[in-house]
């Protein structure tokens, strides 16, 4: 039998493996070149535009194919802010947030009241629209052009010049974003999602406004993306249509999927991985592809839950063996 001390210990460990994987993706990227420290904020600003999708897909089981939406208005919002403006980086990003916020109220109000595939249509287009717009609106977006001269992030007035100290901030944010999250899910908000989730008739049965809570969720997920948009805006200095298209939702669901839908840290680690699996499988030159799309396969075949969960596993099954090994000389002295 395992104690509750040991409970806590498997708890402690399993919350505290992303967090120690994290810093030491952010070592890595402090020690390397430029290209290791441009992948590994990619990676960063992907998990935070994960996070956000996990509300309203992971804990309250809808889907959305339209956060790219988001994500572009949190972009172009700080480009034209900041370049056009001259506004201050930091009211730029928070004010690119908030009119994704409200943005996505107000688009939220209607569509959520759309249930299974009619919903997935009304959020894919409502992404193909946001590409449209991109691409037409050339005196605001210039279109296929693209947008030059963002500034880095700044802070106070005070720009980071460097992509490691951009890298260290956006690390800083993405934890700010899951702590957060954790926050929201343990609350009593966190719980009527996954009732909804479970079910919807039941949960409205039990008095939880239901329409209210997906317009919520929805509203959190929108303005994740609008942070992520904004920082990659910052982080790499152009925006284009392309970079908002339907490849960024493509990626994130694989990064969700693969990662743990539905957990705190799954998406995030889903990030790490999808970004940097290809580096990785590199020196494989022709076959990095297929290699690449092996291991996709194989983890969603022995993972279906996620790579969080395999972790968590595998320090569940490492606690177990070593409380029977810790319990099996007291066993045989009490045998004699």
């Amino acid at each position: 039998m395992i104690s509750p001390a040991t409970t806590s210990i498997n708890r402690s460990a399993v919350a505290a493996a992303p967090v120690v994987l994290i810093l030491a993706a952010l070592a890595i990227g402090l020690g390397s070149n430029g290209y290791v420290v441009t992948v590994l904020g990619f990676a960063a600003i992907y998990g935070i535009f994960c996070t956000g999708l996990n509300f309203f897909m992971g804990y309250t089981g809808q889907a959305s194919f339209g956060q790219n939406a988001f994500a572009a208005i949190g972009g172009y919002g700080t480009a034209v802010l900041c370049e056009r403006y001259n506004w201050d980086q930091t009211l730029a990003f928070f004010a690119s947030m908030a009119m994704a916020g409200a943005f996505a109220a107000a688009i939220g109000y209607s569509t959520l009241k759309l249930r299974s595939h009619y919903l997935t249509m009304a959020t894919f287009a409502l992404g193909t629209i946001s590409y449209e717009i991109s691409v037409e609106w050339t005196s605001l977006t210039h279109g296929y052009m693209g947008y030059l001269g963002i500034p880095p992030i700044g802070i106070a007035g005070f720009e980071l010049a460097s992509d490691k100290q951009q890298l260290v901030v956006i690390t800083l944010i993405l934890l700010l974003g899951v702590w957060i999250s954790i926050r929201l899910v343990d609350s009593r908000f966190g719980r009527a999602l996954r009732g909804i989730a479970g079910s919807e008739a039941a949960a409205a049965a039990l008095g939880i406004n239901v329409a209210r809570y997906k317009l919520i969720a929805f509203v959190i997920a929108a303005m994740y993306a609008a942070a992520a948009g904004s920082l990659f805006a910052h982080f790499v200095g152009f925006i284009s249509p392309e970079v908002f298209g339907a490849a960024m939702v493509i990626q994130s669901f694989t990064m969700l999927f693969l990662g743990g839908i539905g957990t705190t840290w799954g998406p995030l680690l889903g990030a790490l991985l999808v970004m940097l699996l290809p580096e990785v499988l590199r020196g494989l030159k022709e076959l990095q592809d297929i290699a690449y799309c092996i291991i996709l396969v194989a983890i969603l075949i022995y993972a279906p839950r996620g790579v969080f969960a395999l972790i968590g596993q595998g320090i569940s099954r490492i606690n177990d063996l070593a409380t029977r090994r810790h319990q099996a000389p007291s066993d045989g002295k009490q045998g004699s």
